[in-house]
């Protein structure tokens, strides 16, 4: 329908200052949006691309998109390994907040909770010296579910025992 208008090369810093900006003035649309601009220039931009990520989890409650491309869709153009792992258990994390905040399944918000605790065990063995963030996203998630008195579904318990 329309054709969109690419940015300059040398614009793509300050865009990507923007889509930060709005991402902590929760406008993730926008933030999405210059991402994706700016991937239109510079496709392996790895700044661009986590700034997208974020962006795409930071819609979870919101309920609407700006674009077809999912969380984990840009995962695995993330080339460096830990990121991948710490990023997989962020949209996890993220998933099952935004479940717990519209009233979901405690299960499932229980199932993305250790779908996170599992990514961030791989980041955590794969860390850079002095980076704990997965150790601080694993311990909020085993929080979350403490406090919640989450547990997975029944069926899950019972396979479990039966192995």
């Amino acid at each position: 329908m329309f054709d969109l208008k690419p940015l300059s090369k040398e614009a793509i810093p300050a865009a990507l200052e923007k889509a930060l900006r709005y991402r902590l003035l929760n406008e993730p649309g926008e933030a999405e949006s210059i991402c994706h601009d700016v991937l239109q220039i510079d496709s392996d931009n790895q700044q661009a691309l986590t700034t997208l990520l974020l962006a795409l989890t930071d819609r979870f409650g919101k309920g609407y998109g700006v674009g077809a491309v999912q969380p984990k869709d840009v995962l695995p153009r993330l080339r460096n390994p830990y990121e991948q792992a710490y990023y997989a258990g962020i949209i996890a994390e993220r998933r099952a907040k935004a479940l717990l905040h519209r009233g979901g399944s405690g299960p499932e918000a229980y199932g993305f909770l250790r779908e996170a605790m599992n990514s961030y065990e791989k980041a955590e063995a794969i860390r850079p010296p002095g980076n704990d963030d997965a150790i601080l996203h694993w311990n909020a998630c085993a929080r979350i579910i403490m406090s919640n008195n989450l547990a997975p579904r029944e069926e899950e318990t019972t396979g479990l025992q039966s192995e």
